[in-house]
C-alpha cells in the first residue's frame, strides 16, 4: 500500500500514472526494518517491508531511461519492477533502443534522461571521440557478462589446435592461439576473417581485440601515426576485420555467414548455442577477470540540473544490484522478468544459462561460472577511476585517441567522468535508512582498484600507471 506522504508527493509532481501500476511496482520490494535517522531531503516514507526511505527533493520525478536488449540491463529493470525507483519518488519508463548510437544520441539530446550504456560511451563522448558531450557516471551496472562465439564451421577448424581434457572437452580459457594458422591462411588468400562487435567504444570491441592480439593476431588500428591517416572502421593493418553489429542481430548475422564470430553480451552467445549455430570459445571473465561492462550514464548538463534526482536514481540502482546478487531465487525471478518482450525478449531458458551461475559452451557442456554476471559483489557497482582509465588506455592503444598523454591526464579525465562521491553519498543514505551496512561498500578507497594481472595474457594493469600498461603490449600504438 502506498504511504500517504509518498502518494501526496507523487501527486504534487503530477507523476502518478495510476495507483494500481504503482502498487504493482512496489510489490515484493521489502527491506529490513530501520530505525529513524537524521537526514536532509523531502521527507521519509515507509517501504513495504517496514523500512524507511529518505525522500529527496526530486527535481524531475518522471523519467525515461534507455536500454539495449541485454541481460546486463537488469539493474534498471529490477529497480523498476521491484519498486526501488518508486520508493525514491520516481516514476520511470524504460524503453528499448535500436542500437548504441541511437541510444547515445537520445541521451545527449535529452529525449532520454539517462541510460544503460557501454562503459566506453560516456568516456569517449567526454573526450570527443565520435561525438562530443560531457557525461557523468555514478553507477557501474555489472562485471563480466560477455563472450566470444565462433561459427560452427570455424570451430571445427580450431578444434585440432585446442587443448582437450581427459573427457575430450576443451580446456578453458581458450586463447586465440588456436585461431592463428586459420587467420594467417585467410590473409594469404586475400579473404581475411570477418568478426562482429557491438560498437567502436564497446568493451566487446576492446575484448575481442585483446583476445586476438594476446595471440599475436593484429585486429587493426583506427590511426596511423606515421602518415596521420584516420581509419573510421579501425581496420588499418588488420588480420581480422571487425565490424559493428547490434547485439540482438548477432546470431542471425552469424547464421547468414556475414561474420564467422563475434563478441557480445548475453543472452546472444547462449542463443547461438541454443540454435546450434555457434560455439562460445571464451568469456570476458577469462579475458579480464571481473572487468567492468556497462554503466548508467547521464549528461553533465542533466546531472547539474537534477542533482537530487540523480542521487535518488543511484540509490535505487544500488538496491537493485544488491537484490540481483542476494540469492539464486532472485536471479531466477530476474530471468523471468528479463524474458518479457518489452525487456530482453529472449527465452527464459536461454537467459538462465548465464544468469543463474552457469555458462554453456556447447550443447551439454554447461559449466559452473558463478561470477559470469556480477552486479554488486566484489564492489561491482562502484564507479572505479581505474576502470575508466583502462578504457582510455585501450582507446589510445588502438588509435581512437591519436595523441599520447601523460599519466596525469588519465587520472584527471577519469575524475571528470566517474563520480564515486555521488555513489558514496547514495550509499550513506541507504545505510542511514537501515538497508545496508558500512561493510557493504569500499569507503575510504582512493577510487582505484588494486593492480591486477588477471588478464588472459597475464599483463599487469595498474590504473595509476597507464602508460606502463600501454607500452607493455607488442601489438598497439605507443
Amino acid at each position: 500500500m502506498l504511504n500517504r506522504h509518498h502518494l501526496k508527493r507523487l501527486l504534487t509532481h503530477g507523476a502518478l500514472a495510476s495507483t494500481s501500476a504503482l502498487a504493482l511496482g512496489l510489490a515484493g520490494c521489502g527491506d529490513p526494518p530501520a530505525a529513524p535517522s537524521a537526514g536532509s531531503g523531502g521527507g521519509r516514507t515507509a517501504t513495504p517491508g517496514g523500512g524507511t526511505t529518505e525522500l529527496l527533493d526530486i527535481e524531475k520525478p518522471q523519467l525515461k531511461f534507455g536500454f539495449i536488449k541485454l541481460t546486463d540491463c537488469a539493474p534498471l529493470v529490477i529497480a523498476k519492477e521491484k519498486g526501488f525507483f518508486e520508493d525514491e519518488g520516481l516514476i520511470v519508463e524504460i524503453e528499448a533502443q535500436a542500437n548504441w548510437k541511437v541510444l547515445l544520441d537520445r541521451v545527449i539530446t535529452g529525449e532520454l534522461d539517462g541510460s544503460h550504456m557501454l562503459a566506453g560511451q560516456p568516456i569517449a563522448a567526454t573526450v570527443g571521440f565520435g561525438t562530443q558531450a560531457d557525461f557523468y557516471v555514478s553507477y557501474s551496472l555489472d562485471y563480466n557478462g560477455n563472450g566470444i562465439t565462433v561459427a560452427n564451421s570455424l570451430w571445427e577448424q580450431m578444434k585440432p589446435n585446442v587443448e582437450m581434457d581427459a573427457d575430450g572437452k576443451p580446456v578453458h580459457p581458450i586463447p586465440a592461439d588456436s585461431l592463428v594458422p586459420i587467420v594467417k591462411a585467410a590473409v594469404e588468400d586475400g579473404n581475411p576473417l570477418k568478426m562482429g562487435m557491438v560498437f567502436p567504444v564497446s568493451t566487446h570491441n576492446y575484448e575481442i581485440r585483446y583476445w586476438l592480439a594476446a595471440s599475436g593476431i593484429n585486429p587493426g588500428f583506427y590511426y596511423d601515426p606515421s602518415s596521420g591517416e584516420v581509419n573510421i572502421p579501425g581496420v588499418l593493418d588488420a588480420e581480422v576485420l571487425l565490424s559493428v553489429t547490434p547485439p540482438p542481430q548477432m546470431p542471425a548475422t552469424l547464421e547468414a555467414g556475414t561474420i564467422v564470430g563475434y563478441c557480445v553480451g548475453e543472452p546472444w552467445n547462449q542463443q547461438a548455442v541454443f540454435k546450434k549455430i555457434g560455439v562460445p570459445v571464451t568469456t570476458n571473465y577469462d579475458i579480464w577477470n571481473n572487468n567492468p561492462e556497462k554503466v548508467f550514464g547521464v549528461t553533465k548538463k542533466w546531472a547539474d540540473e537534477n542533482p537530487n534526482t540523480w542521487l535518488a536514481i543511484t540509490k535505487a540502482l544500488i538496491r537493485a544490484g544488491h537484490w540481483l546478487d542476494a540469492s539464486t531465487a532472485n536471479r531466477e525471478e530476474a530471468v523471468q522478468i528479463l524474458s518479457r518482450p518489452n525487456y530482453v525478449g529472449a527465452d527464459a531458458e536461454v537467459i538462465a544459462n548465464s544468469m543463474t551461475g552457469t555458462f554453456e559452451f556447447e550443447p551439454g557442456d554447461k559449466r559452473e561460472m558463478p561470477d559470469f554476471n556480477v552486479f554488486f559483489r566484489h564492489h561491482a557497482s562502484y564507479p572505479w577511476y581505474s576502470d575508466c582509465v583502462w578504457f582510455l588506455t585501450q582507446m589510445t592503444r588502438w588509435g581512437q585517441l591519436t595523441e599520447q598523454q601523460p599519466d596525469g591526464w588519465y587520472a584527471e579525465t577519469a575524475a571528470k567522468i566517474y563520480r564515486p562521491d555521488i555513489y558514496e553519498k547514495a550509499a550513506r543514505m541507504l545505510i542511514a535508512e537501515g538497508k545496508f551496512s558500512e561493510s557493504d561498500f569500499p569507503f575510504g578507497t582512493d577510487g582505484y582498484r588494486p593492480p591486477t594481472t588477471d588478464f588472459i595474457d597475464g599483463k599487469a594493469y595498474d590504473g595509476k600507471k597507464p602508460n606502463d600498461y600501454i607500452n607493455s603490449f607488442e601489438i598497439g600504438l605507443k
